[in-house]
Parts: C-alpha cells; structure tokens; sequence
C-alpha cells in the first residue's frame, strides 16, 4: 500500500516545480475581471487547462455556458471540488498602490475582490498535482473539479446540485481565500436566495378612459399609465418600509436590491414597458428566508396593481445553509499544518506600506493583518467568531458552497488573503486599496499555494486511507439522519426544471464601434482619483 506522505511529498514537488506557471494563470484570470454569468474566456481558459492535462471536460453544464465539469480517473472514491472566476461590477483597479480603475474602461467596471482569481488557482493547483501524484504511484479515484460561474449571486452550485452532478461523490473540498489560515468548524455559511420581480405595462392603452378626454389626436397626449418605472419606485419604497418587519432584531442578516431594467431611457412621454429589480438576501436559517420572500412578493404585487403593470418572477437562486464535517475538517487541518502558514516578502510589505503612504497612513513595518501569516486551529478559530453572534443564529454571511455540502462530507479550507491593517479602530481603508492588493502576486500567492498544498495533501489522505473516509463519511449519515434522502436531509431548494437566469440583462464587457466597452459606456473625459470623470467632451 502506497504511504499517504510519500504521495504528499510528491505532489509538493509537483507544485514547487510548477509554481510560475500557475502564477501566471492567476494573473491572467485577474486581468478577465469577468462577472457573473459572463465569464467567457475565464471559464475557456480553465478548460484548455484541464484539457492539456488529460482531463474529460463537459462544457456550459446544467445549461451554464460558462460552467464546466472536468473529470479524470477511474475507479473509487470520487472527489470533487472547484473554481470560482467572477469578478464584481464596480471594483475596476489596476494592481497600483493608488486609486486607478483599468484604463479604457468605464470605472465603474468590474474587477477582482477577495479575488476569485487565486481561490480558482489555488483548487486548480491542488488537483493537479494530486493527479499527478495518483499518476505517480497508480493510485484509483476520481477526481471532479467544477468550473462554478456567477458565484457573487450564488447562481451556479445550487444549479449543479438540482441537476444531480453531486448525487455520486464521495467528498468535496471547498477553499476561500480568507484573513487567516484555518478550517470551519461548525459554523458554516447561511443561505441565500434571489428572484428578480419583472413588471410589464403591456397595455397602457387601457389606463385611460378615451371618452372622457379632449380630442387631442394620438392617445399618449392624454394621461399615461404609470407603467413600470413606477412600479420599481414602488417596490422599492415599500420594501424599504417593510424591511425591519421581515426579520427577527437580532443576529446578522442583509436584504439587498439591484435595478436590472428601468424605463425606456429615450421613449419620451410613453409609459415605461418594462422594470426588473432583483432582491437578494441571507440568513441563517430557511425559514427566514421564506417569509422574506413572502413579504417581497406581496410588495411585487401591490407595485403592479397600482402601476397598471404584470408581474412575472425568475428566481436567481435559492441556497441551503451549511453542513459541517469535524472529521474532515480536522483531515484538511492537519495537512494545512504541514503545508505551514503562508509568509509575505519585504516586497510584499513594501506594496503595502506604500498604498499607506499615498493614504497619509504612516508606513508600518508589518502593513497588513497578523493573521494572514499564522495559522489557528479550528474550534479557536469557531470561537473567535461566535463572540459576535447570538446562540440561537449556528450559520453565518452566505455563500453557494453550501449546496455542497449535503451531498458527501464537505470542508471549508481558508488560506491567507492579507488585508491592510488600520492605524487606528475606526479607521477604514478605500475600497480599492483591498483590491489592488488582491492583485499583487507576492501579497496573494503565499496564501493561494498554501492552499494547493493543503487541497493535495487532503485529496491523497481520502484517497489512500479509506478509514479517513470512512470516518467522515460516518459522520455525514449522522448529521443527515441517515445521508441523501435521510430524516434530517435538507433536498435542493430549486426546482429540477429550474433554467438558469443566464438571459438576464447582467452587467458585462460588450463590443461596439467604439471598441470594448463595460456595459457603461467609457467616459470621453478622464479619471483623476478623486472623481469618477471629469474634463471636456
């Protein structure tokens, strides 16, 4: 039987030898900066990838066009896990240590945050040098790793999971670069639900009764309907009034809205046809979540009855709330351990101190948080963050991997992601210094291959030793009542038909006569810093 740690040191090997190149594949999905559900060339470029290295990759799975599943191996366990690629509308920066939006673009245009660029190469990283490692020493297994588009609207795992592309495996890694190095213990992320409210004035001929109207030719010269841009007025306002009233005064939870569609823009003194507002909001348990939606659908229909609109509803997406795995988490730790703590240059540093500079913050000689180079074990970690929460609320903030949690024993790993200390408590740093840091090779890739060694380490201990997965998968039956289909079993909340919202009109890079655009056209006049544009036309 193969040692589990000779195929460790192997696959370490591996990446040592392989480390410029994928660091070059970070920077290149950095600069796509693609959002949600319009990450073409990210998701193209993972794929030749994977395909150079022997995997069979599916393309647009679950009707995504920009996922994928890319698969490889035969035999038992299946492990899976993925990569995540969407950057977000209204971060646009260079990696600068001053306030610069990329150039040509509209600077409200997207760009990289926590960044997913090094959480999709940190799992990219890990399995492949766990496959190389099987390749190694013959090891069986397979390996599934997702391509998991639109993940800031939590839009692609929960797809995945209706569709059944989780039923058959055996574990899932999930990474997420983070503040400090560490694995979730219990409390897991919440959920997340979107829908997007459509409102349509198809008739607005019929606002107005003609005959009592003076003959002044066409009818649009008479009173109008009030049509849909009234009717986003509406929901808006009235879900503002109602928002305190959805949720319990207690814990952490966020009710966000978005305007997609509003109005004709040009259509002078005709009633606007056509509104779309899309909610999203988290919490820590389902039914909250569901009377939520129920307050935002009566509000939906208030708005079309006054506004002589219809009212049509897509939903985004509807999340589970996590489900931990001690076992597995303690598995992942252990190998976090011996991958060790990520740890930052004097370059780094330097990138850093001189954001502060141009900040007016004085240069300190560690300028970012602690935590970021040291590492904390689990139930600490677990403690460190139920301070700020209530006992009843066990799940916290939101993200999509939740989905997978309920179909095999799943990890949430985090990995070093430095963040800028501030000099004094209530001091809070732009957004764009974050940003710009997240793009710095020697700031992000300690904590991005520190992932991939602990996400290979972990692959080879489930895949060597079955009593390891054995253990976790143990666990899974208990905290599910019996595993998929048990007592205690949450199902996918969408339904099995339910079509991706890919047609929506997302944010996303268009091409014009004028060139690449963001879907705000590029501003004539210049950026200088401290103002979105000004200058002449």
């Amino acid at each position: 039987m193969v040692e589990a740690e000779a195929a460790k040191a192997f696959a370490i090997d591996w990446l040592e030898q392989n480390q410029d190149w994928l660091a070059e594949f970070e920077q290149e999905i950095w600069e796509y900066a693609e959002p949600a559900f319009r990450e073409y060339k990210s998701a193209r470029a993972y794929r030749e990838v994977l395909e150079e290295h022997d995997f069979e990759v599916e393309v647009g799975t679950a009707d995504m066009p920009t996922a994928f599943l890319a698969e490889w191996g035969t035999g038992e366990p299946t492990l899976a896990t993925y990569a995540e690629y969407d950057a977000v509308p209204g971060n646009s920066q260079q990696r600068v240590p001053y306030e610069a939006p990329r150039e040509g673009l509209h600077p409200y245009a997207a760009g990289h945050t926590d960044p997913h660029s090094i959480l999709g190469v940190g799992t990219l990283g890990g399995v492949l040098a766990a496959k190389n490692a099987m390749e190694e020493f013959d090891l069986d297994g397979r390996i599934r790793y997702f391509g998991e588009p639109a993940e800031k609207i939590c839009a692609s795992k929960p797809v995945h999971a209706t569709k059944g592309y989780f039923e058959d495996h055996d574990a899932h890694i999930s990474y997420h670069p983070y503040p400090t190095n560490t694995t979730v213990w219990d409390t897991q992320c919440g959920s997340y639900w979107s829908v997007v409210f459509t409102f349509e004035c198809d008739e607005p001929e019929t606002w107005s009764d003609p005959s009592v109207l003076p003959d002044m030719g066409p009818w649009h010269a008479g009173a109008r309907a009030p049509g849909a841009l009234d009717a986003i007025s509406l929901m808006y306002t009235n879900t503002k009034h109602t928002k305190e009233a959805m949720f319990p005064h207690t814990g952490t939870w966020i009710v966000n809205e978005h305007v997609m569609n509003a109005g004709q823009k040009t259509s002078d003194n005709l009633a606007p046809r056509i509104g779309q507002i899309q909610y999203c909001w988290r919490a820590p348990t389902l039914d909250i979540q569901q009377r939520i939606y129920e307050i935002l659908r009566q509000n939906a229909e208030h708005a079309a009855s006054v506004s002589h609109c219809s009212l049509s509803e897509t939903w985004v997406t509807k999340t589970r709330v996590g489900l931990t795995n001690h076992t597995l988490s303690t598995l992942t730790y252990e190998n976090l351990k011996q991958a060790g703590a990520p740890e930052l240059s004097e370059e780094a540093r330097e990138f850093g101190r001189e954001i502060q500079r141009n900040l007016d913050v004085e240069p300190m000689e560690n300028p970012f948080n602690d935590g970021a180079e040291e590492l904390i074990e689990p139930q600490d970690y677990e403690a460190q963050l139920r301070r700020g929460l209530p006992e009843w609320q066990q799940n916290f903030t939101s993200d999509d991997y939740v989905d997978y949690t309920w179909h095999a024993p799943t990890v949430r790993l985090y990995t070093g992601r430095p963040w800028l200390d501030p000099p004094t408590e209530d001091y809070s740093y732009p957004e764009w210094a974050y940003n710009a840091i997240g793009g710095v090779p020697e700031v992000t890739h300690p904590g991005m291959f520190t992932a991939s060694k602990t996400i290979a380490g972990t692959m080879l201990d489930l895949f060597v030793r079955p009593d390891a997965l054995e253990a976790a998968t143990e666990e899974f039956r208990e905290r599910t009542g019996g595993g998929i289909g048990g007592n205690d079993w949450v199902s996918p909340l969408l339904p099995e038909d339910h079509t991706p919202p890919t047609d929506l009109p997302w944010p996303e890079y268009v091409e014009t006569p004028r060139g690449r655009e963001w879907s705000l056209a590029t501003p004539s006049r210049t950026w200088n810093g401290n103002k979105p544009y000004e200058g002449t036309d």
